[in-house]
């Protein structure tokens, strides 16, 4: 099962301050936990370390996902499709026409119960646009881009 597969995502997590990755380790816990049969998207890009799940193996399926910045170490779980879902309490951050996201310092600062009610929403929206609606992979990891960087700390 992807829950277990960690190689790559710890790799690119490990420049970061060990508070950030725990946060976006326990993050992706959370979300795989719930949606075990969605793909795990991962992207090493150079501005950012971004995983999401997709009901496919596309980015534009992505319902929900985690992005550490490179330049200010902050953790966002965000959704790909913010904009379509309700965000009734209005704490989703993010003016532009799709990605909203929150900006999550631990475990504690997290609204577990609210967010599920987006990610069920987010999910939903995720599948209702789908073009191919039988996807050929469930429950996968899949490292989709790595690119080359300078890394905080190193010269």
């Amino acid at each position: 099962m992807s829950k277990e597969e960690t190689k790559d995502l710890l790799k690119f997590l490990k420049p970061f301050p060990e508070n950030v990755r725990d946060t976006a380790m326990w993050l992706r816990e959370f979300v795989w936990d719930l949606y075990p049969k969605s793909n795990e998207l991962i992207y090493d890009n150079y501005n950012a370390v971004a995983f999401g799940w997709s009901p496919s193996d596309r980015v534009s399926d992505v319902f929900c996902n985690i992005a550490v910045g490179r330049s200010s170490h902050n953790v966002h779980f965000g959704f790909y499709w913010g904009s379509k879902i309700s965000d009734p309490k209005k704490i989703l951050l993010g003016e532009g026409n799709q990605y909203r996201y929150i900006l999550v310092k631990g475990k504690k600062d997290f609204p577990k119960t609210y967010i599920k009610k987006l990610m069920k929403e987010a999910y939903n929206y995720s599948l209702g646009k789908m073009k191919d609606k039988n996807p050929v992979l469930k429950g996968a990891t899949i490292t989709k881009s790595i690119s080359e960087k300078k890394r905080p700390g190193k010269k």
